[in-house]
């Protein structure tokens, strides 16, 4: 099985290739418009003695022979190349957000852009394993989930299948998440010791995670999500609130059957929630819940890496079940720590 990455200069295609290291799949081609020619380990030097080979220009990769794609370019990009690989015959799975939305029209709201391929979107499976493993299974192409919504997603989908229709979702999230492109406001520097919340009044991946959990509990479900910048580099942390007449035995119960058997889900045990310093490095998913009687709120919790399994990780994982494969090949990695 031979793959190519799109885009794998960047913060998520070094995390590919640095999976891909241990998966059997064979990378035959790098992308990177800025250092097309030079070696991989000049940009992701963590990756020198592992591979040999120089990145290439988008062109020079589309005349290629693989299987698979994988592209990690910024939004808007990976419209028009995804048509190109699939009328090849290559499978994908697209990191960014241009397929992610099943009605073209959220493009103009979300993005800006008018979609020219809503046929495609039609299509395109959204690449949450623990919500649509047996579709990825079948698909051609595959949106992988941005990580706030699948932090969002994974915190709240039990609240949901118990009746939760109206959700706030807080998050906190690294410096990573904002690419290695530096600005001003996304620059570590200037995050280190600071708390910021950005887009509060509609962060683009609420619409991903509202269409995601409308889908799964079979009626309109609604989520206002809400990020924080915070000083780590690595991590996502979900906070989602609603309000249920539940008490805490029967939100156990919800998730651990909710999460049965889910190889990279681990929920927190009764009285204990997760932290993002336990998955640091890993694919795992950490969720738990909370809930106060007296005023009736209920909160999901989910920490992930946003590198891993909000990225990189989890479009690994869409491969193995695309391609036949345990979902955990390449991935059973244990975090890290301290």
């Amino acid at each position: 099985m031979k793959v190519a990455v799109f885009g794998a200069s960047g913060y998520t295609g070094g995390e590919l290739l640095r999976l891909l290291v241990n998966h059997p799949a064979e990378v035959v081609a790098a992308t990177s418009k800025e250092y097309v020619g030079k070696p991989i380990y000049l940009v992701h030097p963590h990756l020198k003695g592992f591979y040999s080979m120089k990145f290439s220009s988008l062109e020079e990769a589309l005349k290629g022979d693989y299987d698979y794609a994988f592209i990690a370019l910024p939004h808007g990009l990976s419209k028009d190349l995804v048509p190109k690989l699939m009328e090849s015959g290559v499978k994908v799975v697209d990191l960014g957000a241009d397929f992610r939305l099943k009605d073209p029209s959220l493009y103009e709201r979300w993005y800006g852009f008018t979609h020219p391929y809503p046929d495609l979107l039609e299509r395109a499976v959204y690449g949450l394993p623990e919500l649509n493993r047996e579709e990825i299974k079948g698909a051609e192409l595959v949106a992988s989930p941005g990580c706030n919504a699948t932090a969002t997603i994974l915190a709240s989908a039990p609240l949901v299948k118990m009746g939760a229709s109206h959700l706030i979702a807080d998050l906190k999230v690294g410096s990573s998440e904002a690419g290695s492109k530096p600005t001003k406001g996304t620059h570590h520097p200037y995050r280190e010791g600071a708390i910021r919340p950005y887009s509060p009044s509609g962060h683009r991946h609420q619409a991903e995670a509202q269409q995601e959990l409308s889908k799964l509990a079979g009626r309109k479900v609604k989520v206002s999500l809400v990020p924080h910048s915070v000083s780590s580099v690595r991590g996502a942390f979900a906070s989602v609130h609603s309000f249920l007449e539940v008490d805490e035995a029967e939100l156990w119960r919800a998730y651990a059957k909710f999460y049965s058997g889910e190889p990279f889900v681990r929920v927190a045990q009764r009285g204990t929630v997760p932290n993002v310093k336990s998955v640091i490095g890993s694919n795992f998913a950490d969720v738990g819940f909370a809930s106060d009687q007296e005023s009736g709120r209920v909160t999901g919790f989910a920490a992930i890496d946003n590198l891993i399994k909000g990225a990189a990780g989890q479009a690994i994982q869409s491969l193995n079940l695309m391609a036949g494969l345990d979902e955990r090949t390449g991935l059973t990695i244990p975090p890290l720590s301290p």
